[in-house]
């Protein structure tokens, strides 16, 4: 008697094309929802040196990461206090975004990890220039 040959698909081979095909999809899924927030030629924040004496990083600009910890709305804008690490410390850094800012509609949430570019005003005061959500 004969043998009938195999028609059909085998199943471990079946199970292995969709598991690589899942494991490919939510890989690029994850390096695409990764956004890289660059704000070019701007160097990041001397965290320590600004701890230290800010108001003479007056009227340069920087970029600063970090999560927010804490906000404060005021009449002439809004505090935002990010929660920064810098040579294994972490430091509240507090960022005012001013009341005619360009994108005061942001919704800056607690916990959420943003990239602000800066500049230092009076005081060393560091005034948001353009905020991103990382």
């Amino acid at each position: 008697m004969s043998r009938r040959a195999s028609s059909g698909i085998n199943p471990v081979v079946l199970i292995g094309v969709i598991v690589a095909v899942v494991a490919l999809f939510f890989g690029i899924k994850s390096l695409m929802g990764r956004k890289k927030v660059s704000f070019e030629g701007t160097p990041p924040l001397p965290i320590e040196d600004f701890v230290e004496h800010g108001n003479s990083l007056r009227n340069n600009e920087y970029v600063i990461d970090g999560v927010v910890d804490a906000q404060d709305v005021k009449d002439d804008g809004r505090v935002v206090f990010l929660r920064v690490k810098s040579s294994g410390a972490d430091y509240n850094i507090p960022v005012k975004i001013p009341a005619d800012f360009k994108g005061q509609n942001i919704n800056i949430e607690r916990e959420q990890r943003y990239s602000f570019k800066i500049r230092i005003e009076k005081q060393g005061v560091p005034v948001a220039l353009e905020i991103a959500r990382l």
